[in-house]
């Protein structure tokens, strides 16, 4: 439980009023929940993470862009693992990183929130349990967790998606919660969405060709383009939380300033829900995805 880590992560207190913004809207804000000690807890973790990852054992870089989108194994095995990813523009022509390498990797992830004891404690949290269970998930599982730098001056730019496109199920359960771990703000790269669009319904999925493939491919499931006037700006404090339905359209621009603006990323299914065996991201073999601790 993360509360037994001393920092005093406390019940979420969410009105019925905010329950009805977020699935009209699509998303919600919730301002300061997380104590900043706990925010500083969790950079400090990532920052002994990072200090026993070897960079000559992969290169694997994180895009967003779809034409050069491409999977490994090593992004594979991430769905079960604590796996490091470069920006983009960490190295020079010659392979080279330009900068240290803390301010090279653009996210780890996906299992942060199973295979990291800080990081468990923080996610499966009774806390976002039953905050989930008040959004309508009747039992929510932690899929996916990611620790995303948007580094200064290299910090990507992440095209404007929907997260149910990576994490498909039937019917649609998919919720995002996206912590700010620093100030989220418009000159370092915060969220970015479009109020109301996830009415849209899901454009795309991202797929495996078939079970257990190594090789992805996107679905278009229906032709819609979202429009910048659309667009509303999400800046945050640190210790925030904004809550994404999977379907809600949300990006965010290229960090060009000097600071850093970490986040921590969980992603919920409800495992009542059928989860097909063609998303990209899979338990591990004869097991499913962990719950959330009970009160």
């Amino acid at each position: 439980m993360a509360e037994k880590m001393g920092l005093g992560l406390s019940s979420v207190g969410i009105t019925q009023s905010q329950i009805d913004q977020y699935h009209n809207d699509g998303y919600l804000v919730l301002e300061s929940i997380v104590p900043k000690a706990l925010c500083d807890a969790l950079k400090t973790r990532m920052s002994e993470l990072m200090a026993s990852f070897e960079p000559d054992s992969v290169r694997s870089i994180f895009t967003t862009n779809e034409q050069s989108r491409h999977t490994d194994n090593y992004f594979m095995e991430s769905a079960n693992k604590v796996s490091f990813f470069f920006e983009e523009e960490a190295f020079d022509e010659v392979g080279v990183l330009k900068q240290p390498l803390e301010l090279s990797i653009n996210k780890v992830g996906h299992s942060l929130h199973f295979q990291d004891p800080v990081f468990k404690a923080f996610s499966l949290s009774s806390v976002w349990g039953e905050l989930l269970h008040k959004l309508g998930m009747i039992d929510p599982r932690a899929a996916q967790s990611m620790y995303i730098f948007k580094q200064p001056g290299i910090g990507g730019e992440v095209n404007c998606h929907q997260d149910s496109t990576f994490l498909y199920t039937t019917p649609m359960s998919v919720i995002g919660l996206w912590f700010a771990i620093e100030d989220a703000t418009l000159e370092n790269g915060c969220l970015w969405g479009v109020p109301t669009g996830h009415k849209q319904g899901l454009l795309k999925r991202f797929e495996r060709i078939g079970a257990d493939a190594i090789e992805t491919k996107m679905v278009i499931l229906k032709e819609h383009e979202w429009h910048q006037d659309e667009l509303v700006a999400m800046p945050v404090p640190k210790g925030s939380l904004v809550i994404l339905n999977g379907e809600f359209p949300h990006l965010s621009y290229a960090n060009r300033s000097g600071k850093s603006r970490h986040a921590y990323a969980i992603h919920a299914v409800d495992n009542t829900c059928e989860y097909p065996e063609l998303n990209w991201l899979q338990a591990k073999k004869g097991s499913s995805f962990v719950p959330f601790h009970a009160k």
